[in-house]
């Protein structure tokens, strides 16, 4: 049994105590040029919970991490930009204190009255954060906890993760899960228990490595799988194809050809791109061409899926009642390889529209599919949590949320 934010409001346990929670603001920001946010979804995900505790008259001290510093302040990673963006959603201020357990964090919590934000500075700028070391971790978690009274796990995409504002601060304070971790439990529970069908599951991404456990899981629940993006030219080679210079798992080939056998086994569908676009380089003005995958030159590498497996990739998508999206079919950051990922996007969206429950997981096809211009609420649900979708699916077990039962 997980207690949720809800039921902490309900009791009347949280006026005037100071709530910590952990939220994923792991934006995309262009962190070469003026730090601008260029995917503000996480942001925007969390709003739900954090308004629900202010309503209650909680002082909500929020806490995240941003990109991957080395346990040190690096000011390209300062969580300052997303304090101001916080700020204008919520339509309130958003104290930003300049460290994480400090002087200042102290401060400004100590300043907060009922109804008010708080947002701490990057989590990972202390080394306690990740470290592997317990004892250093839990010192962290310690201070941490000595700033609120209770503690709100809303980050999704950290709960795989057994980091010290995940993990241990969980066993330090009174703790709930929030309504966006609940929500995303909910629908991939319903992915992995009670999938309508038939389930249709499209999965790219660059490497098949990073894929392992989900496609093992998957062959047990999917009636089709369609595998595209870097990790599809690893199941091409095990077919007999030449890649050319495409990303390729040369060691996992073999470890392709027993899915490919279990697929064909268990009556579970894999479908492979026929044609792909093919270019010389990873560049917006490189030469590129669509060639059948019979046909891929030696000096090139694939790209994005060609127009034929687009149409096949949307065909199959528009029977389906169930669709799990995770991972992009092709580079969809450049213009001339995004027409893969665009028809996946509109017959997701399609789909979506008959009703069918369709799930994006998180990461990089979030991100494709706003870049597209489509909204959020074109789709099911849109995961906060690639990783952690990723592992939930694989059915491991999830610290972050394990810690939370009672």
């Amino acid at each position: 049994m997980i207690k949720t934010a809800a039921d902490l409001i309900s009791a009347g346990e949280i006026r005037g105590k100071r709530v910590l929670v952990r939220s994923d603001l792991n934006v995309p920001m262009d962190l070469d040029g003026d730090g601008t946010i260029t995917d503000d979804g996480r942001v925007r995900a969390s709003l739900p919970t954090i308004k629900a505790l202010t309503e209650a008259g909680a002082r909500v001290v929020v806490c995240a991490h941003l990109g991957r510093p080395k346990g040190a302040p690096e000011a390209r990673y300062s969580l300052a930009p997303v304090a101001r963006r916080l700020e204008e959603l919520l339509g309130q201020t958003v104290s930003f204190a300049t460290d994480t357990v400090g002087e200042s964090a102290r401060s400004v919590v100590d300043g907060l009255a009922d109804g008010q934000v708080a947002l701490l500075e990057n989590l990972r700028f202390n080394v306690g954060e990740t470290s592997k070391d317990e004892a250093v971790r839990g010192a962290f978690a310690d201070q941490l906890a000595s700033l609120a009274d209770a503690f709100v796990s809303d980050g999704f995409g950290v709960v795989h993760r057994k980091h010290a504002s995940v993990y241990d601060v969980a066993q330090r304070l009174p703790h709930a899960m929030g309504g966006l971790v609940q929500a995303e439990v909910e629908v991939l529970k319903r992915l992995t228990e009670s999938p309508e069908r038939p389930f249709v599951v499209v999965l790219g991404g660059a490497k098949v490595a990073d894929k392992l456990g989900v496609i093992e899981s998957l062959l047990k629940i999917a009636d089709t799988l369609l595998i595209g993006g870097g990790m599809s030219y690893t199941f091409l080679a095990a077919q007999g194809y030449e890649v050319g210079k495409s990303i390729l798992d040369a060691d996992r080939l073999d470890m392709v050809k027993g899915y490919l056998r279990a697929a064909k086994e268990s009556g579970v569908e894999i479908v492979l791109p026929t044609d792909v676009v093919v270019a010389a380089d990873f560049s917006a003005d490189a030469e590129h061409a669509v060639v059948s995958v019979d046909q891929i030159p030696p000096d090139m590498e694939g790209m994005d899926i060609g127009p034929e497996t687009s149409k096949v990739f949307a065909a199959r998508i528009a029977g389906a009642r169930t669709v799990f999206w995770n991972g992009p079919v092709g580079v969809f950051e450049i213009a001339a390889f995004a027409e893969g990922n665009m028809a996946v996007a509109q017959a997701v969206a399609a789909v979506t529209r008959t009703g069918a429950l369709t799930v994006i997981g998180g990461g990089d096809s979030a991100a494709a599919v706003r870049q597209f211009g489509f909204t959020d609420d074109q789709f099911g649900h849109i995961s906060t949590g690639g990783g952690a979708s990723l592992e939930y699916v694989e059915g491991k077990s999830l610290p972050g949320l394990t810690v939370l039962e009672d």
